[in-house]
């Protein structure tokens, strides 16, 4: 997952003092490896174009990036860039499915994703908001070989409802989670940054989550675990 950022440089700061990142650039310039224990956990973008949102974005692993996006058009989404090399690190994408939610393809190269997850200032969820659930399921696990949202679903990823945490006019997303020992905490130090609370934390299957936006809007969700509650567990229970 990367965040496409205004600023940088900001966001080294922001997130450094949050999670305790360390940070290096890219060997190409287009941005920072943010690194935990030594492990790569996440990346910042600059922006390209001022009129893009300000967003954190997950991407999904395939074997065949052009292949996989072709699928997509198929089932009445959209590709939002063309496969895009990134060197001998591999081959991206952005897509959107039919409601408009975005959300990355990677074709892994050298670089085959995250270093370390589940665990604190790591990524643990991406819950998928949609107007029509039944629709983001067939769309997806269609897409997929494992269903994202039924039966033997990955351990890793969500849906619900937009409407059961954001107001009416929220448009369709993916939210990334990180984990945190303490939510409570999380959001504090969140706002001690220049962050701001964007949904007071709640209760779910997988734990309690906090969602928040750093000091440029990008939002983002902290997630505390339920005792006992692993990836596997949770999503057996949505």
């Amino acid at each position: 997952m990367d965040a496409q950022l205004p600023d940088v440089a900001a966001g080294r700061r922001f997130y450094g003092g949050l999670f305790g990142w360390s940070f290096e650039e890219r060997a190409d310039g287009s941005g920072l490896w943010a690194r935990l224990d030594g492990e790569p956990v996440a990346g910042l973008a600059p922006k390209t174009d001022g009129r893009m949102p300000t967003v954190w974005t997950v991407y999904f692993a395939t074997p065949d990036v052009a292949a996989l996006g072709r699928r997509i058009r198929d089932a009445g989404g959209q590709l939002v860039s063309a496969p895009l090399g990134a060197g001998r690190l591999g081959t991206g994408a952005l897509a959107a499915d039919p409601e408009g939610a975005v959300f990355g393809l990677w074709q892994a190269g050298g670089h085959r994703g995250f270093g370390t997850r589940r665990g604190p200032g790591t990524f643990v969820w991406a819950e998928l908001y949609a107007r029509d659930t039944g629709a983001a399921n067939a769309f997806y696990g269609g897409l997929f070989t494992d269903a994202l949202f039924g039966p033997g679903a990955t351990p890793e990823v969500g849906r619900a409802a937009v409407t059961e945490v954001f107001a009416e006019g929220m448009p369709p997303h993916f939210l990334v989670h990180f984990g945190v020992p303490d939510c409570a905490a999380g959001l504090e130090r969140v706002t001690r940054l220049g962050g701001r609370v964007q949904a007071e934390p709640f209760v779910t299957s997988y734990g309690t989550v906090g969602v928040v936006t750093d000091d440029q809007g990008a939002s983002f969700a902290l997630l505390e675990r339920a005792p006992g509650k692993g990836g596997r567990e949770a999503a057996a229970e949505r």
